[in-house]
């Protein structure tokens, strides 16, 4: 998963440097890039989290953060600010990181559920 978000994030950094040099593709460039980017952080400190409890934090940020993104892409997509083409393929991995991390964070509980019921 660190590697997925971390070639994420350097995808939404090549699609920032092609958006428009205008006021509506530095606004919204600065969104995508700090949420696109954001995801592969928290990602990776979910995975260096001290406790589960601080890992399904962690994972809880990402996941907003990546729908957070996928909110400017579709935005970016709809104002037609760029070829859809290039938006397309990362809309497409943003939806299934978000369904990994939601997996994740589900799977994360019942396991802390699991193992506060046989205690």
């Amino acid at each position: 998963m660190k590697k997925r978000t971390k070639e994420f994030a350097k995808n939404i950094i090549r699609l920032c440097r092609r958006l428009p040099d205008n006021r509506d593709g530095r606004l919204i460039g600065n969104e995508i890039f700090r949420s696109g980017t954001s995801v592969a952080a928290n990602c990776r400190a979910a995975c260096k989290a001290r406790s589960k409890a601080e890992s399904v934090s962690k994972l809880s940020i990402a996941k907003e953060e990546a729908d957070k993104t996928l909110f400017w892409l579709e935005l970016t997509k709809e104002v037609e600010i760029v070829e859809n083409t290039l938006l397309d393929s990362l809309m497409k991995e943003n939806h299934e990181i978000i369904a990994i991390i939601v997996s994740s964070i589900k799977t994360s509980r019942k396991r802390k559920q699991t193992t506060e019921a046989k205690i």
